[in-house]
């Protein structure tokens, strides 16, 4: 019997040369920053590296990418996606670079091993500007990204302690 814990790959995706678009590798770095992970977690930036991904995303047995997704709301609105309604979202252009996720999430598929996943996506203010800070409201809202994220991670069996904490 089996009694290790699932690995947990926590994504961060995203160009952070064009402001809001780079939020999902920017919770990552507050992540790492901010927090200690249980062995059985991983946090990466996968940047925009597409293909490149296959490796980490097969090892893991649950992922939580964190990114930008256009739904279509409020700037700073944060989305919940899995399932048909990930598979939806990525595959309609509501990610700014779904097509390598989507991609990768389907070439792993194939060859038989793909974690679960869920997408926590922030709707971003501006993702055309060359500027490598998010803009104000969206670095305002990373925090609850984040927080976000750290339920998610706990659900799934992860632990995350605050490095002031104690």
């Amino acid at each position: 019997m089996d009694t290790a814990p699932q690995k947990i790959l926590i994504l961060g995706v995203g160009n952070i040369l064009y402001a809001d678009e780079g939020v999902g590798v920017r919770a990552v770095e507050r992540l790492l920053a901010d927090y200690t992970f249980s062995d059985n977690v991983t946090l990466l930036d996968g940047g925009n590296l597409g293909m490149r991904l296959m490796g980490p995303l097969m090892d893991a047995d649950a992922c939580i990418v964190l990114d930008a997704v256009l739904g279509d709301d409020e700037p700073g609105t944060i989305y919940r996606l899995t399932g048909d309604d990930l598979r939806k979202s990525l595959a309609f252009k509501d990610s700014m670079h779904q097509s390598d996720l989507v991609d990768t999430l389907i070439s792993c598929q194939l060859v038989g091993k793909r974690p679960d996943t869920v997408v926590i996506g922030m709707e971003p203010l501006d993702f055309k500007s060359m500027a490598v800070d998010l803009t104000p409201l969206i670095a305002s809202r990373l925090p609850a990204m984040c927080d976000i994220a750290l339920k998610e991670l706990r659900t799934l069996g992860g632990e995350a302690t605050g490095k002031n904490d104690g």
